[in-house]
């Protein structure tokens, strides 16, 4: 059985008390509802509801009634704020949207689906009359016309997915983060890595950005051939080697690279480094090509020195022979 709630004033109080008798409710919705509300609403469903779940920092006392009744299209609610202030809230109307959507959000989290129709009516008994403020919530905009093209129509959407990538490319700074979004959960990046790198080269990003878009790439992606892919960035793009280097000695730290977690899983002897060792290899081969100094190939792979003499000479091996 619900008990009406404490309130600040008699008049709050004695409007909850008889408003909380099914006659004197019908006959108050019947007399102050829209007609257009009115006429799809089942009236001897009418059920007086708590209104305690209206946040407390919405409101200075508990001086609201909540009916609930079945309509045509489902659940609805009416939503009756009783203000007997001596200074009426020029944000009255705003208020009520509030509480409005507050009782939406207690009907889907009950289970429901679809959200309910919920009519907002301020019951002012006021020492200042007429009411002096607008019941309408957009007004209280600087600019009501433009606040109702935001708010009576669908939002804006940014669907990437249908997004041309050549449309992509011509997004400036977002370019790479939207070109991402949409491929990151392509099986195998590699496909789409020229037009990737292209937008890289075309829309200049700071290194910090650059970093965590591959960061990104890398832990949410299924790429297949994560050293083809660190290796081919960093020739294609020089000046972000160093970062790249850096990426790929964090994933050796974590023991995520290339598909070495995966094997350990299946049982496979945990020294075998082979995919992180190729994808040193790959990128040693790439500085070696590009004439770096072997102390600084050495520092950045972190390859042993040996191994980049190997390297050196099947490389001289392979020039003479040609």
């Amino acid at each position: 059985m619900y008990t009406p709630a404490t309130t600040s004033t008699p008049h709050d109080a004695i409007f909850r008390q008889l408003l909380s008798c099914d006659k004197i409710a019908r006959d108050f919705i019947q007399l102050h509802l829209p007609s257009e509300f009115l006429k799809i609403c089942q009236l001897d469903s009418l059920k007086l509801e708590s209104g305690s779940f209206i946040e407390e920092n919405l409101r200075a006392c508990n001086s609201d009634v909540l009916y609930s009744l079945n309509t045509q299209y489902g659940m609805g609610y009416v939503y009756v704020l009783i203000e007997h202030q001596s200074t009426a809230d020029p944000h009255m109307a705003f208020r009520l949207m509030r509480y409005a959507v507050a009782v939406m959000q207690r009907h889907l989290d009950a289970g429901n689906t679809r959200l309910p129709l919920v009519v907002p009516v301020l019951y002012y008994a006021g020492k200042r009359t007429p009411y002096p403020y607008t019941n309408r919530w957009l007004d209280g905009f600087e600019d009501p016309e433009l606040a109702s093209k935001v708010y009576n129509r669908d939002f804006p959407l940014v669907d990437v997915t249908t997004m041309p990538d050549a449309e992509i490319a011509t997004q400036r700074k977002m370019a790479a983060l939207t070109f991402l979004h949409k491929h990151v959960q392509q099986r195998d990046l590699m496909q789409v890595m020229d037009d990737f790198v292209a937008i890289l080269q075309r829309h200049h990003i700071t290194a910090t950005h650059f970093r965590r878009l591959i960061q990104y790439m890398l832990s949410t992606s299924s790429i297949e051939d994560v050293d083809a892919v660190l290796a081919t960035l960093a020739e294609k793009l020089p000046q972000r080697k160093e970062t790249l280097m850096t990426l790929a000695e964090q994933l050796i730290a974590k023991g995520e690279k290339l598909g070495l977690v995966k094997g350990e899983q299946l049982g496979l002897v945990k020294g075998e480094r082979i995919g992180s060792e190729n994808l040193m290899i790959a990128i040693a081969q790439k500085m070696l090509d590009e004439g770096e100094e072997q102390d600084r190939i050495i520092r950045l792979t972190g390859i042993a020195s040996c191994r980049l003499a190997e390297m050196m000479t099947a490389g001289l091996s392979t020039d003479q022979g040609h």
